[in-house]
């Protein structure tokens, strides 16, 4: 099975730091998998409200995730600080990648880079939805 490969972009829109807790490490020591997400999904609710939001409330729309891909770089270990950044990225009609990069503070080692697809969904009706306007524009430009 081919190995996922991920390039990062040039430069970050945001950032944002958080400590693995003992929760986030699994019985080999390092941060688990599943906690990975937590913690990307933690520094997603960040970054949405860097902007000003909530993801329950996008200029009336919600945010879900509609992907994710994480690739591992090294190990992180408990009572370490991380520095998740993020950028969006590859808009289309209803959403846009997250990419992020997750790096241990002290050392500069990245642990982990990735992406999240998140897609806007019409909270009332609870079906995609068109990336609003003011958002789009502010992320992406005319």
């Amino acid at each position: 099975m081919a190995r996922v490969q991920f390039e990062l972009p040039a430069q970050f829109l945001f950032s944002t730091e958080m400590q693995i807790y003992i929760s986030h490490v699994n019985q080999g020591g390092h941060l688990d998998n599943a906690q990975l997400l937590t913690l990307v999904s933690e520094a997603r609710v960040r970054f949405f409200k860097h902007l000003g939001y909530r993801e329950s409330d996008v200029q009336g729309h919600g945010v879900v995730v509609g992907d994710i891909v994480a690739q591992y770089k090294s190990e992180g270990f408990h009572g370490e600080t991380m520095r998740v950044e993020m950028t969006p990225a590859d808009p289309n009609k209803y959403g846009f990648d997250l990419v992020f990069r997750m790096t241990e503070t002290a050392s500069a080692r990245e642990v982990a880079r990735g992406k999240v697809g998140v897609v806007f969904v019409a909270r009332g009706e609870r079906k995609v939805a068109p990336i609003p306007e003011p958002l789009r524009l502010a992320l992406f430009g005319a």
